[in-house]
């Protein structure tokens, strides 16, 4: 091998999956899993007796953790599916502009890659709205799976 051939090394992770495997039969309510691609926190599940072909069959009503849609699946209760590796962090809010949030961490790590969310319809006025112009302090919640983050929740510092 020559020093003119080059290695282009872009990946930066550990190596880590964005979703887990599981056995449809151990999710449990208000656990995540993965539905036509999509991360969903569980509502509900009902599991159907085992029939002729000896499966017993799990039926789940599940809500798209970034869109808020309904999802149903229906899977085997011994076939394995998908589970989303989900993480929640806070951040403090230093700048809006436009739609765009500056965001810093107790750690004084700055984030500047997201915006304001567009789901639930008014969060992003009302987040807008609590921060004041910096005035307030506000803290948000970014949840963040297989790839994607956004801001599922704030709460406004009185201090």
């Amino acid at each position: 091998m020559s020093d003119s051939e080059q290695y282009a090394m872009e990946n930066t992770d550990a190596g880590a999956s964005e979703t887990i495997p599981m056995e449809a039969g151990q999710i449990k309510k208000g656990g995540f899993m993965m539905i036509k691609g999509k991360p969903c926190k569980v509502l509900s599940i009902s599991v159907s007796k085992t029939g002729k072909h000896g499966h017993a069959k799990c039926n789940f009503l599940a809500v798209d953790i970034f869109t808020g849609k309904k999802l149903e699946d229906m899977v085997p209760s011994t076939h394995g599916t998908t589970v989303p590796v989900v993480s929640r962090t806070e951040w403090e809010i230093i700048d809006i502009d436009n739609d765009e949030l500056t965001l810093m961490d107790e750690a004084g790590n700055q984030k500047t890659d997201l915006n304001l969310p567009d789901f639930p319809e008014k969060m992003g006025e009302e987040i807008s709205e609590a921060w004041n112009g910096g005035e307030n302090s506000v803290m948000v919640t970014v949840q963040k799976a297989v790839g994607i983050e956004q801001v599922v929740a704030y709460k406004k510092d009185s201090s």
